[in-house]
């Protein structure tokens, strides 16, 4: 069977192993494995969430309120916007899918950065778009620019901070980078990981209000997937201007959230006691992975997010070191296919971490 010809060019994605695969290959026991390779939040989400969903379960028999006016009027006091520049999405995903098809065609180009989330390219590639990558490893905004002056793409991609390095942009450099792009190009800025950046450095933190008044052509995307604990429940939103998010409507599939889910991002909304414990223990627990690093002369790249990136010389390969690990139950992610010499290591509890650091040491 023939399938559209765009396809032959697109990659699969490859999420991080479940923990249900490992117990399949390697006959470990499931309380023995540490998944830190999927940036999920360790200390699971809110006790309020839990609760409030539970009571809500017998309504699963009906559809969700589809217009999602509860998360919306939540997000639009948050960010201090109307409620008409927000779109809801099934994980921030969806709302990457929703721009890529509004925007891009075959033909167009669309630039991001070397490194950076592949879902970016995927989608694109979907559509017969042109992908334009910068040569730098970290967002090079001049680089950015000149490659926007040549090939003047439909949608530009940052990623700030960065998934899979950990890197972030200055305030001060993004809004100098857009002001500079013109209104009919669309730039997503994706701001996955902001909660951690916000609580690590004001320079580098975006409000995306203030994205949203001063740029009408740019796109913010949100989720609950990391900081508020929510993978599990596929929720994600775009922030931009009414014009933007008319557009995307028109893409929208009917009752793309659960009523499960949106009950869980209200709540989560609300529980800021949780999120400012799981930043602080984040970033205490990544001084111990940088101390680690040093000590063992590692490189790293420093992180605004929930892991860290960790670099290797040509003595060690991180596709070998992401392997051993595996086979001893812990997770971790290899950015080998990112063409680093590099593991993505979620930064989970004081025991998850300890046993990682038991485990890499005997390694290396």
């Amino acid at each position: 069977m023939e399938f559209n010809e765009v396809l032959k060019g697109v990659k699969t994605y490859e999420a991080g192993k479940p923990i249900e695969l490992v117990v399949r290959d390697y006959g470990i026991d499931p309380k023995d494995i540490v998944k830190l390779a999927s940036n999920e939040n360790p200390y699971g989400c809110s006790k309020h969430v839990q609760e409030e969903v539970s009571k809500i379960i017998s309504k699963m028999a009906l559809y969700p309120d589809d217009s999602m006016f509860e998360l919306k009027e939540a997000l639009s006091k948050r960010f201090s916007l109307k409620s008409e520049n927000i779109i809801v999405g099934a994980g921030s995903d969806q709302v990457i899918e929703f721009a890529v098809h509004a925007k891009a065609h075959n033909g167009s180009k669309v630039l991001m950065n070397s490194v950076t989330f592949a879902m970016y390219e995927i989608y694109s590639r979907q559509v017969g778009a042109e992908i334009i990558r910068t040569s730098s490893q970290e967002h090079d905004l001049e680089e950015f620019y000149a490659l926007y002056k040549e090939h003047k793409p439909s949608i530009i991609f940052i990623c700030t901070p960065n998934n899979p390095t950990g890197d972030a942009l200055k305030k001060e450099a993004l809004f100098d980078f857009l002001a500079k792009i013109d209104s009919e190009t669309l730039v997503i800025v994706d701001g996955a990981y902001m909660e951690y950046t916000k609580y690590k450095s004001s320079e580098h933190a975006v409000e995306p209000h203030e994205l949203i008044e001063k740029f009408s052509n740019v796109l913010y995307l949100g989720t609950f997937s990391k900081a508020y604990g929510l993978g599990g429940m596929r929720v994600g939103y775009g922030l931009a201007s009414e014009n933007i998010i008319d557009a995307f409507y028109k893409l929208r599939p009917p009752f793309n959230i659960t009523t499960l889910s949106l009950k869980a991002a209200i709540v989560a909304l609300g529980d800021e006691g949780f999120i400012t414990r799981s930043l602080e223990g984040n970033f205490e627990q990544m001084k111990r992975f940088e101390s680690f690093a040093k000590l063992h002369e590692i490189k790293y790249i420093q992180s605004f997010t929930n892991f860290i990136t960790l670099c290797f010389d040509e003595q060690h390969n991180s596709s070998d070191i992401a392997f051993d690990l595996l086979k001893q139950g812990m997770i971790v992610r290899d950015i080998s296919g990112y063409k680093i010499n590099a593991i993505r290591v979620t930064i989970g509890t004081q025991k998850e971490n300890d046993r990682f650091f038991e485990l890499f040491e005997k390694l290396i």
